[in-house]
């Protein structure tokens, strides 16, 4: 149930689909996921780092549909084909609590500019509304200056001093 409304000079958003009969956003499915990893290749190569997406679609799959399911996506369909979508999944911050984690935001090329990406994103941020969560979070490149423009349109706190730790699974698996 969507509680807001959007309106641009291109869409307007009530009720979890688009009133144009054309663009509809809805809750992403299994059968999406062939769909979001092809949009996930597409961010990967726009963020010169192909060669880092290495999931597999049946670990993509299991992840967000299996037993225990880790994330859930708002997905953007134009007469049944995915222009993009915004993928999620919960935080637990001992500082601030509950929190939604934005993992990806990705609108393909050719529907950018099209005030898509913020209905994606205020359609999460109203998921983070709805469940109660105590804020919601993500990260930025600092050279995405689009990305960065479009974050400071809500006023966004973009943060700076932290930098990202991490293990790959190689690393883990040879501790």
């Amino acid at each position: 149930m969507t509680r807001f409304k959007y309106q641009s000079n291109h869409f307007k958003m009530t009720n979890d689909s688009m009133t144009n009969g054309q663009l509809k956003i809805r809750i992403a499915t299994k059968e999406d996921c062939p769909r979001l990893l092809e949009l996930v290749h597409e961010l990967a190569l726009f963020e010169r780092a192909p060669e880092e997406v290495t999931v597999t679609l049946q670990e993509f799959e299991e992840a967000g549909f299996g037993n225990k399911p880790v994330w859930k996506a708002f997905v953007a369909e134009a007469d049944g084909f995915i222009a993009g979508f915004a993928l999620y999944y919960v935080r637990y911050s001992t500082w601030k609590g509950l929190r939604l984690y934005l993992e990806d935001l990705i609108v393909t090329e050719s529907w950018r500019g099209k005030g898509l990406g913020k209905i994606l994103f205020d359609r999460t941020v109203q998921e983070a509304r709805e469940l109660g969560f105590n804020g919601m979070t993500w990260q930025v490149l600092d050279w995405n200056e689009p990305a960065l423009n479009f974050y400071k349109k809500y006023e966004a706190a973009i943060e700076s001093g932290w930098l990202n730790g991490s293990l790959s699974k190689e690393q883990i698996i040879n501790y």
